[in-house]
């Protein structure tokens, strides 16, 4: 079995980082966890620290956010192990046993990254027209080690960083349907304006990093 670094980057998800790092902490198929606050203005720091004192994890605090794209290099910069599983801090509802479905897929080389997704459910029907965008994914560090600096500077375009990267190299995707795993969506975690500003500034991020990277859709086609 190869060894699993899991990273968690938390931004004011202090409803519900406790159940997340605790549940991946109870994985056997990690060995490695780090949770990097990215300038969370909650209680985030204050919990992380709390559960530090009886799961052992490393832990990185930001004093102003830097965006996720740079929390996720500096969980990689900071591993140890060669498989990378990244994991959401909003996650409400967890499947047990969804990491193992992540890593599964590289072990038995059936691809080189894994997208594990979540769904809503729309006139019965179980739909994510977004799931290239999942937080929760499994891929070899050495396959994102040459574009760190490129991730670092994506903020929330990370996802469609990786994606383009991916396909224009060659390597295979596989997406795996997590049942049961939810998240929570921000219209809970704050006012309505503030996240519909944020929904707003999250999208023009992901459309920024496909533009900027428009070389590598050239590449992909």
């Amino acid at each position: 079995m190869k060894k699993v670094s899991a990273i968690i980057c938390v931004f004011n998800e202090e409803e519900t980082l406790k159940k997340v790092i605790t549940s991946v902490s109870n994985d056997p198929t990690v060995n490695e966890i780090i949770v990097v606050n990215d300038g969370s203005t909650d209680d985030s720091e204050r919990l992380i620290k709390e559960l530090k004192q009886h799961i052992e994890f490393k832990d990185f605090h930001l004093k102003i956010n830097k965006g996720k794209g740079n929390a996720m290099a500096l969980g990689v910069e900071n591993s140890i192990n060669e498989i990378i599983v990244f994991i959401d801090a909003d996650q409400t509802l967890i499947t047990p046993g969804y990491i193992v479905q992540m890593v599964n897929p590289l072990l038995k080389k059936e691809c080189s990254m894994v997208l594990g997704y979540s769904t809503v459910r729309i006139l019965n029907q179980d739909v994510n027209p977004l799931k290239i965008l999942t937080g929760e994914r499994a891929l070899y560090k050495d396959d994102i080690i040459p574009i760190l600096d490129k991730i670092k500077e994506s903020r929330f375009g990370v996802e469609t960083l990786l994606y383009l990267h991916f396909n224009s190299i060659g390597k295979s995707i596989k997406f795996i349907k997590l049942h049961g795993l939810k998240h929570r969506n921000k219209y809970k975690k704050m006012t309505p304006f503030n996240a519909t500003t944020s929904y707003v500034n999250e999208s023009w991020e992901i459309a920024l990093t496909a533009i900027k990277h428009y070389d590598l859709i050239i590449k992909s086609i």
